[in-house]
């Protein structure tokens, strides 16, 4: 079964604790600190698979979990990382957060980490300083990333077929390549989209077969806008109208209008435009409909008469779209460099000053505080040992935290909360 489109609930490993320890020896009156620091959590990472043609896998796998670190250990024993989950996909998988693409696997053995493990927290040996001989503090492991993937597969073909039902895509398809689509005298015939190898002089083709499109397909009407994401990334359109329509010229037209619909971006793609099923036409009537043709599509645009069944113009129509393609992966690879080339520096805050801003709002009975590396702090801190909520207040006061509150009228009993972390006082009570 093909399925292009799944969600599925991704979990990355949480980070292990670190513990607070002190040396126990023989012969060793006041051991120091030897807490160690806890593990890192398992990612949760994507791999293109070119032997993966659907996501049917995520109807059935509806989590993906990592492995959470572990927590460090006395003498300074490190947890142990957990384990990264590697999962495999087909290669033209999207993958997005909410409405954000987070990647897009377009190349064998492509991988992206899709979820974060947490990072472990450290242990109290971490904390030791000529002023600090003996802290009582260690950090909680990092939660890691959780949320549900939503994911999108757009087939990477060099040549997309588009037409009508019955225009021959699926016959083309079959006898230009190794696949092997369902082929019958009846609209809708082909129901998921189909790949093929062709073979042509020293190259080959990757072409796709679109289940038919018919008019207001973009709108949602048959089959066709279910799949249409799949000629998105085609180097080369494929056009094929059956020689034996009543008008050749509004076949193309109409599909065309749904090509531009669904996205205007398609009109741009390389095109070459062939009239199938010429076996049983005599050449006046071949070029009757191949004037029609020439008379609405863009000037240089190859047209050809074909019969698949015959094998009449298959090999030229090949070379041709080899070509095409050849130019048009040239022409983008270009393009990229000098988008590349061309970027317009601006000033923009860094990477660390973003995540070193913080907010302070106040939200009825306490007071409520954001920011990316503050909330980082908190979520490793356990509001249960005293020792590690005091360096949590220490770190606010070195970021100014502590002098912005009371400047807004805390005072030692405010009840202060960061991010979804346990609330606790300004001052220790």
């Amino acid at each position: 079964m093909f399925v292009d489109s799944a969600k599925v609930f991704v979990k990355a490993g949480k980070g292990g604790d670190g513990i607070v320890s002190f040396r126990h020896e023989k012969y060793v009156a006041m051991g120091g600190p030897d807490g160690g620091d806890g593990g890192r959590g398992g990612n949760v990472v994507f791999e293109a698979d070119e032997r993966k043609n659907t996501l049917l896998d995520f109807r059935y796998k509806k989590d993906v979990k990592a492995v959470d670190g572990e927590a460090g250990g006395k003498r300074q024993m490190h947890g142990k990382n957990g384990d990264d989950t590697t999962v495999s996909v087909p290669v033209g998988t999207q993958i997005y957060r909410d409405q954000e693409l987070v990647a897009d696997l377009a190349t064998k053995g492509q991988q992206a980490i899709i979820a974060r493990g947490g990072d472990g927290g450290f242990g109290n040996a971490h904390f030791k300083s000529s002023t600090r001989q003996a802290p009582r503090v260690a950090e909680l492991g990092e939660v890691g990333d959780e949320f549900e993937a939503r994911l999108e597969l757009k087939l990477l073909a060099d040549v997309g077929l588009v037409g009508f039902p019955n225009a021959g895509k699926s016959t083309f398809l079959s006898v230009v390549s190794n696949a092997r689509p369902e082929i019958a005298d009846y609209p809708f015939t082909t129901l998921t989209p189909n790949l093929g190898v062709a073979d042509i002089d020293d190259t080959s083709l990757l072409i796709a077969d679109i289940p038919g499109l018919i008019e207001g397909a973009s709108e949602g009407k048959g089959l066709g806008d279910a799949f249409l994401r799949h000629i998105e990334r085609s180097a080369v359109l494929l056009h094929l109208i059956d020689a034996y329509s009543d008008d050749v010229a509004l076949a193309y037209q109409t599909i065309r209008e749904e090509l531009r619909r669904y996205s205007p971006a398609l009109l741009d793609h390389p095109e070459v435009v062939a009239l199938t099923k010429i076996e049983g036409l005599d050449a006046d009537m071949i070029a009757m409909q191949t004037d029609a043709l020439t008379a609405v599509v863009a000037a240089g645009t190859p047209i050809f008469a074909i019969s698949s069944t015959a094998h009449t113009g298959l090999t030229e129509l090949l070379r041709t779209l080899a070509q095409l393609v050849a130019s048009e992966r040239v022409a983008k690879a270009e393009t990229t460099d000098e988008a590349d080339d061309d970027t317009i520096p601006t000033i923009t805050l860094s990477g660390d000053m973003i995540d070193d801003a913080w907010h302070i709002e106040k939200l009825e009975e306490e007071y409520y505080i954001t920011g990316a590396k503050i909330e980082k702090f908190a979520a490793r801190t356990d509001f249960a040992n005293v020792h590690s909520v005091n360096r949590l207040r220490d770190i606010m006061k070195k970021r100014g935290i502590m002098h912005e509150l009371s400047r807004q009228g805390a005072d030692g009993s405010s009840l202060l909360r960061i991010g979804d972390s346990s609330t606790f006082t300004l001052r220790e009570s």
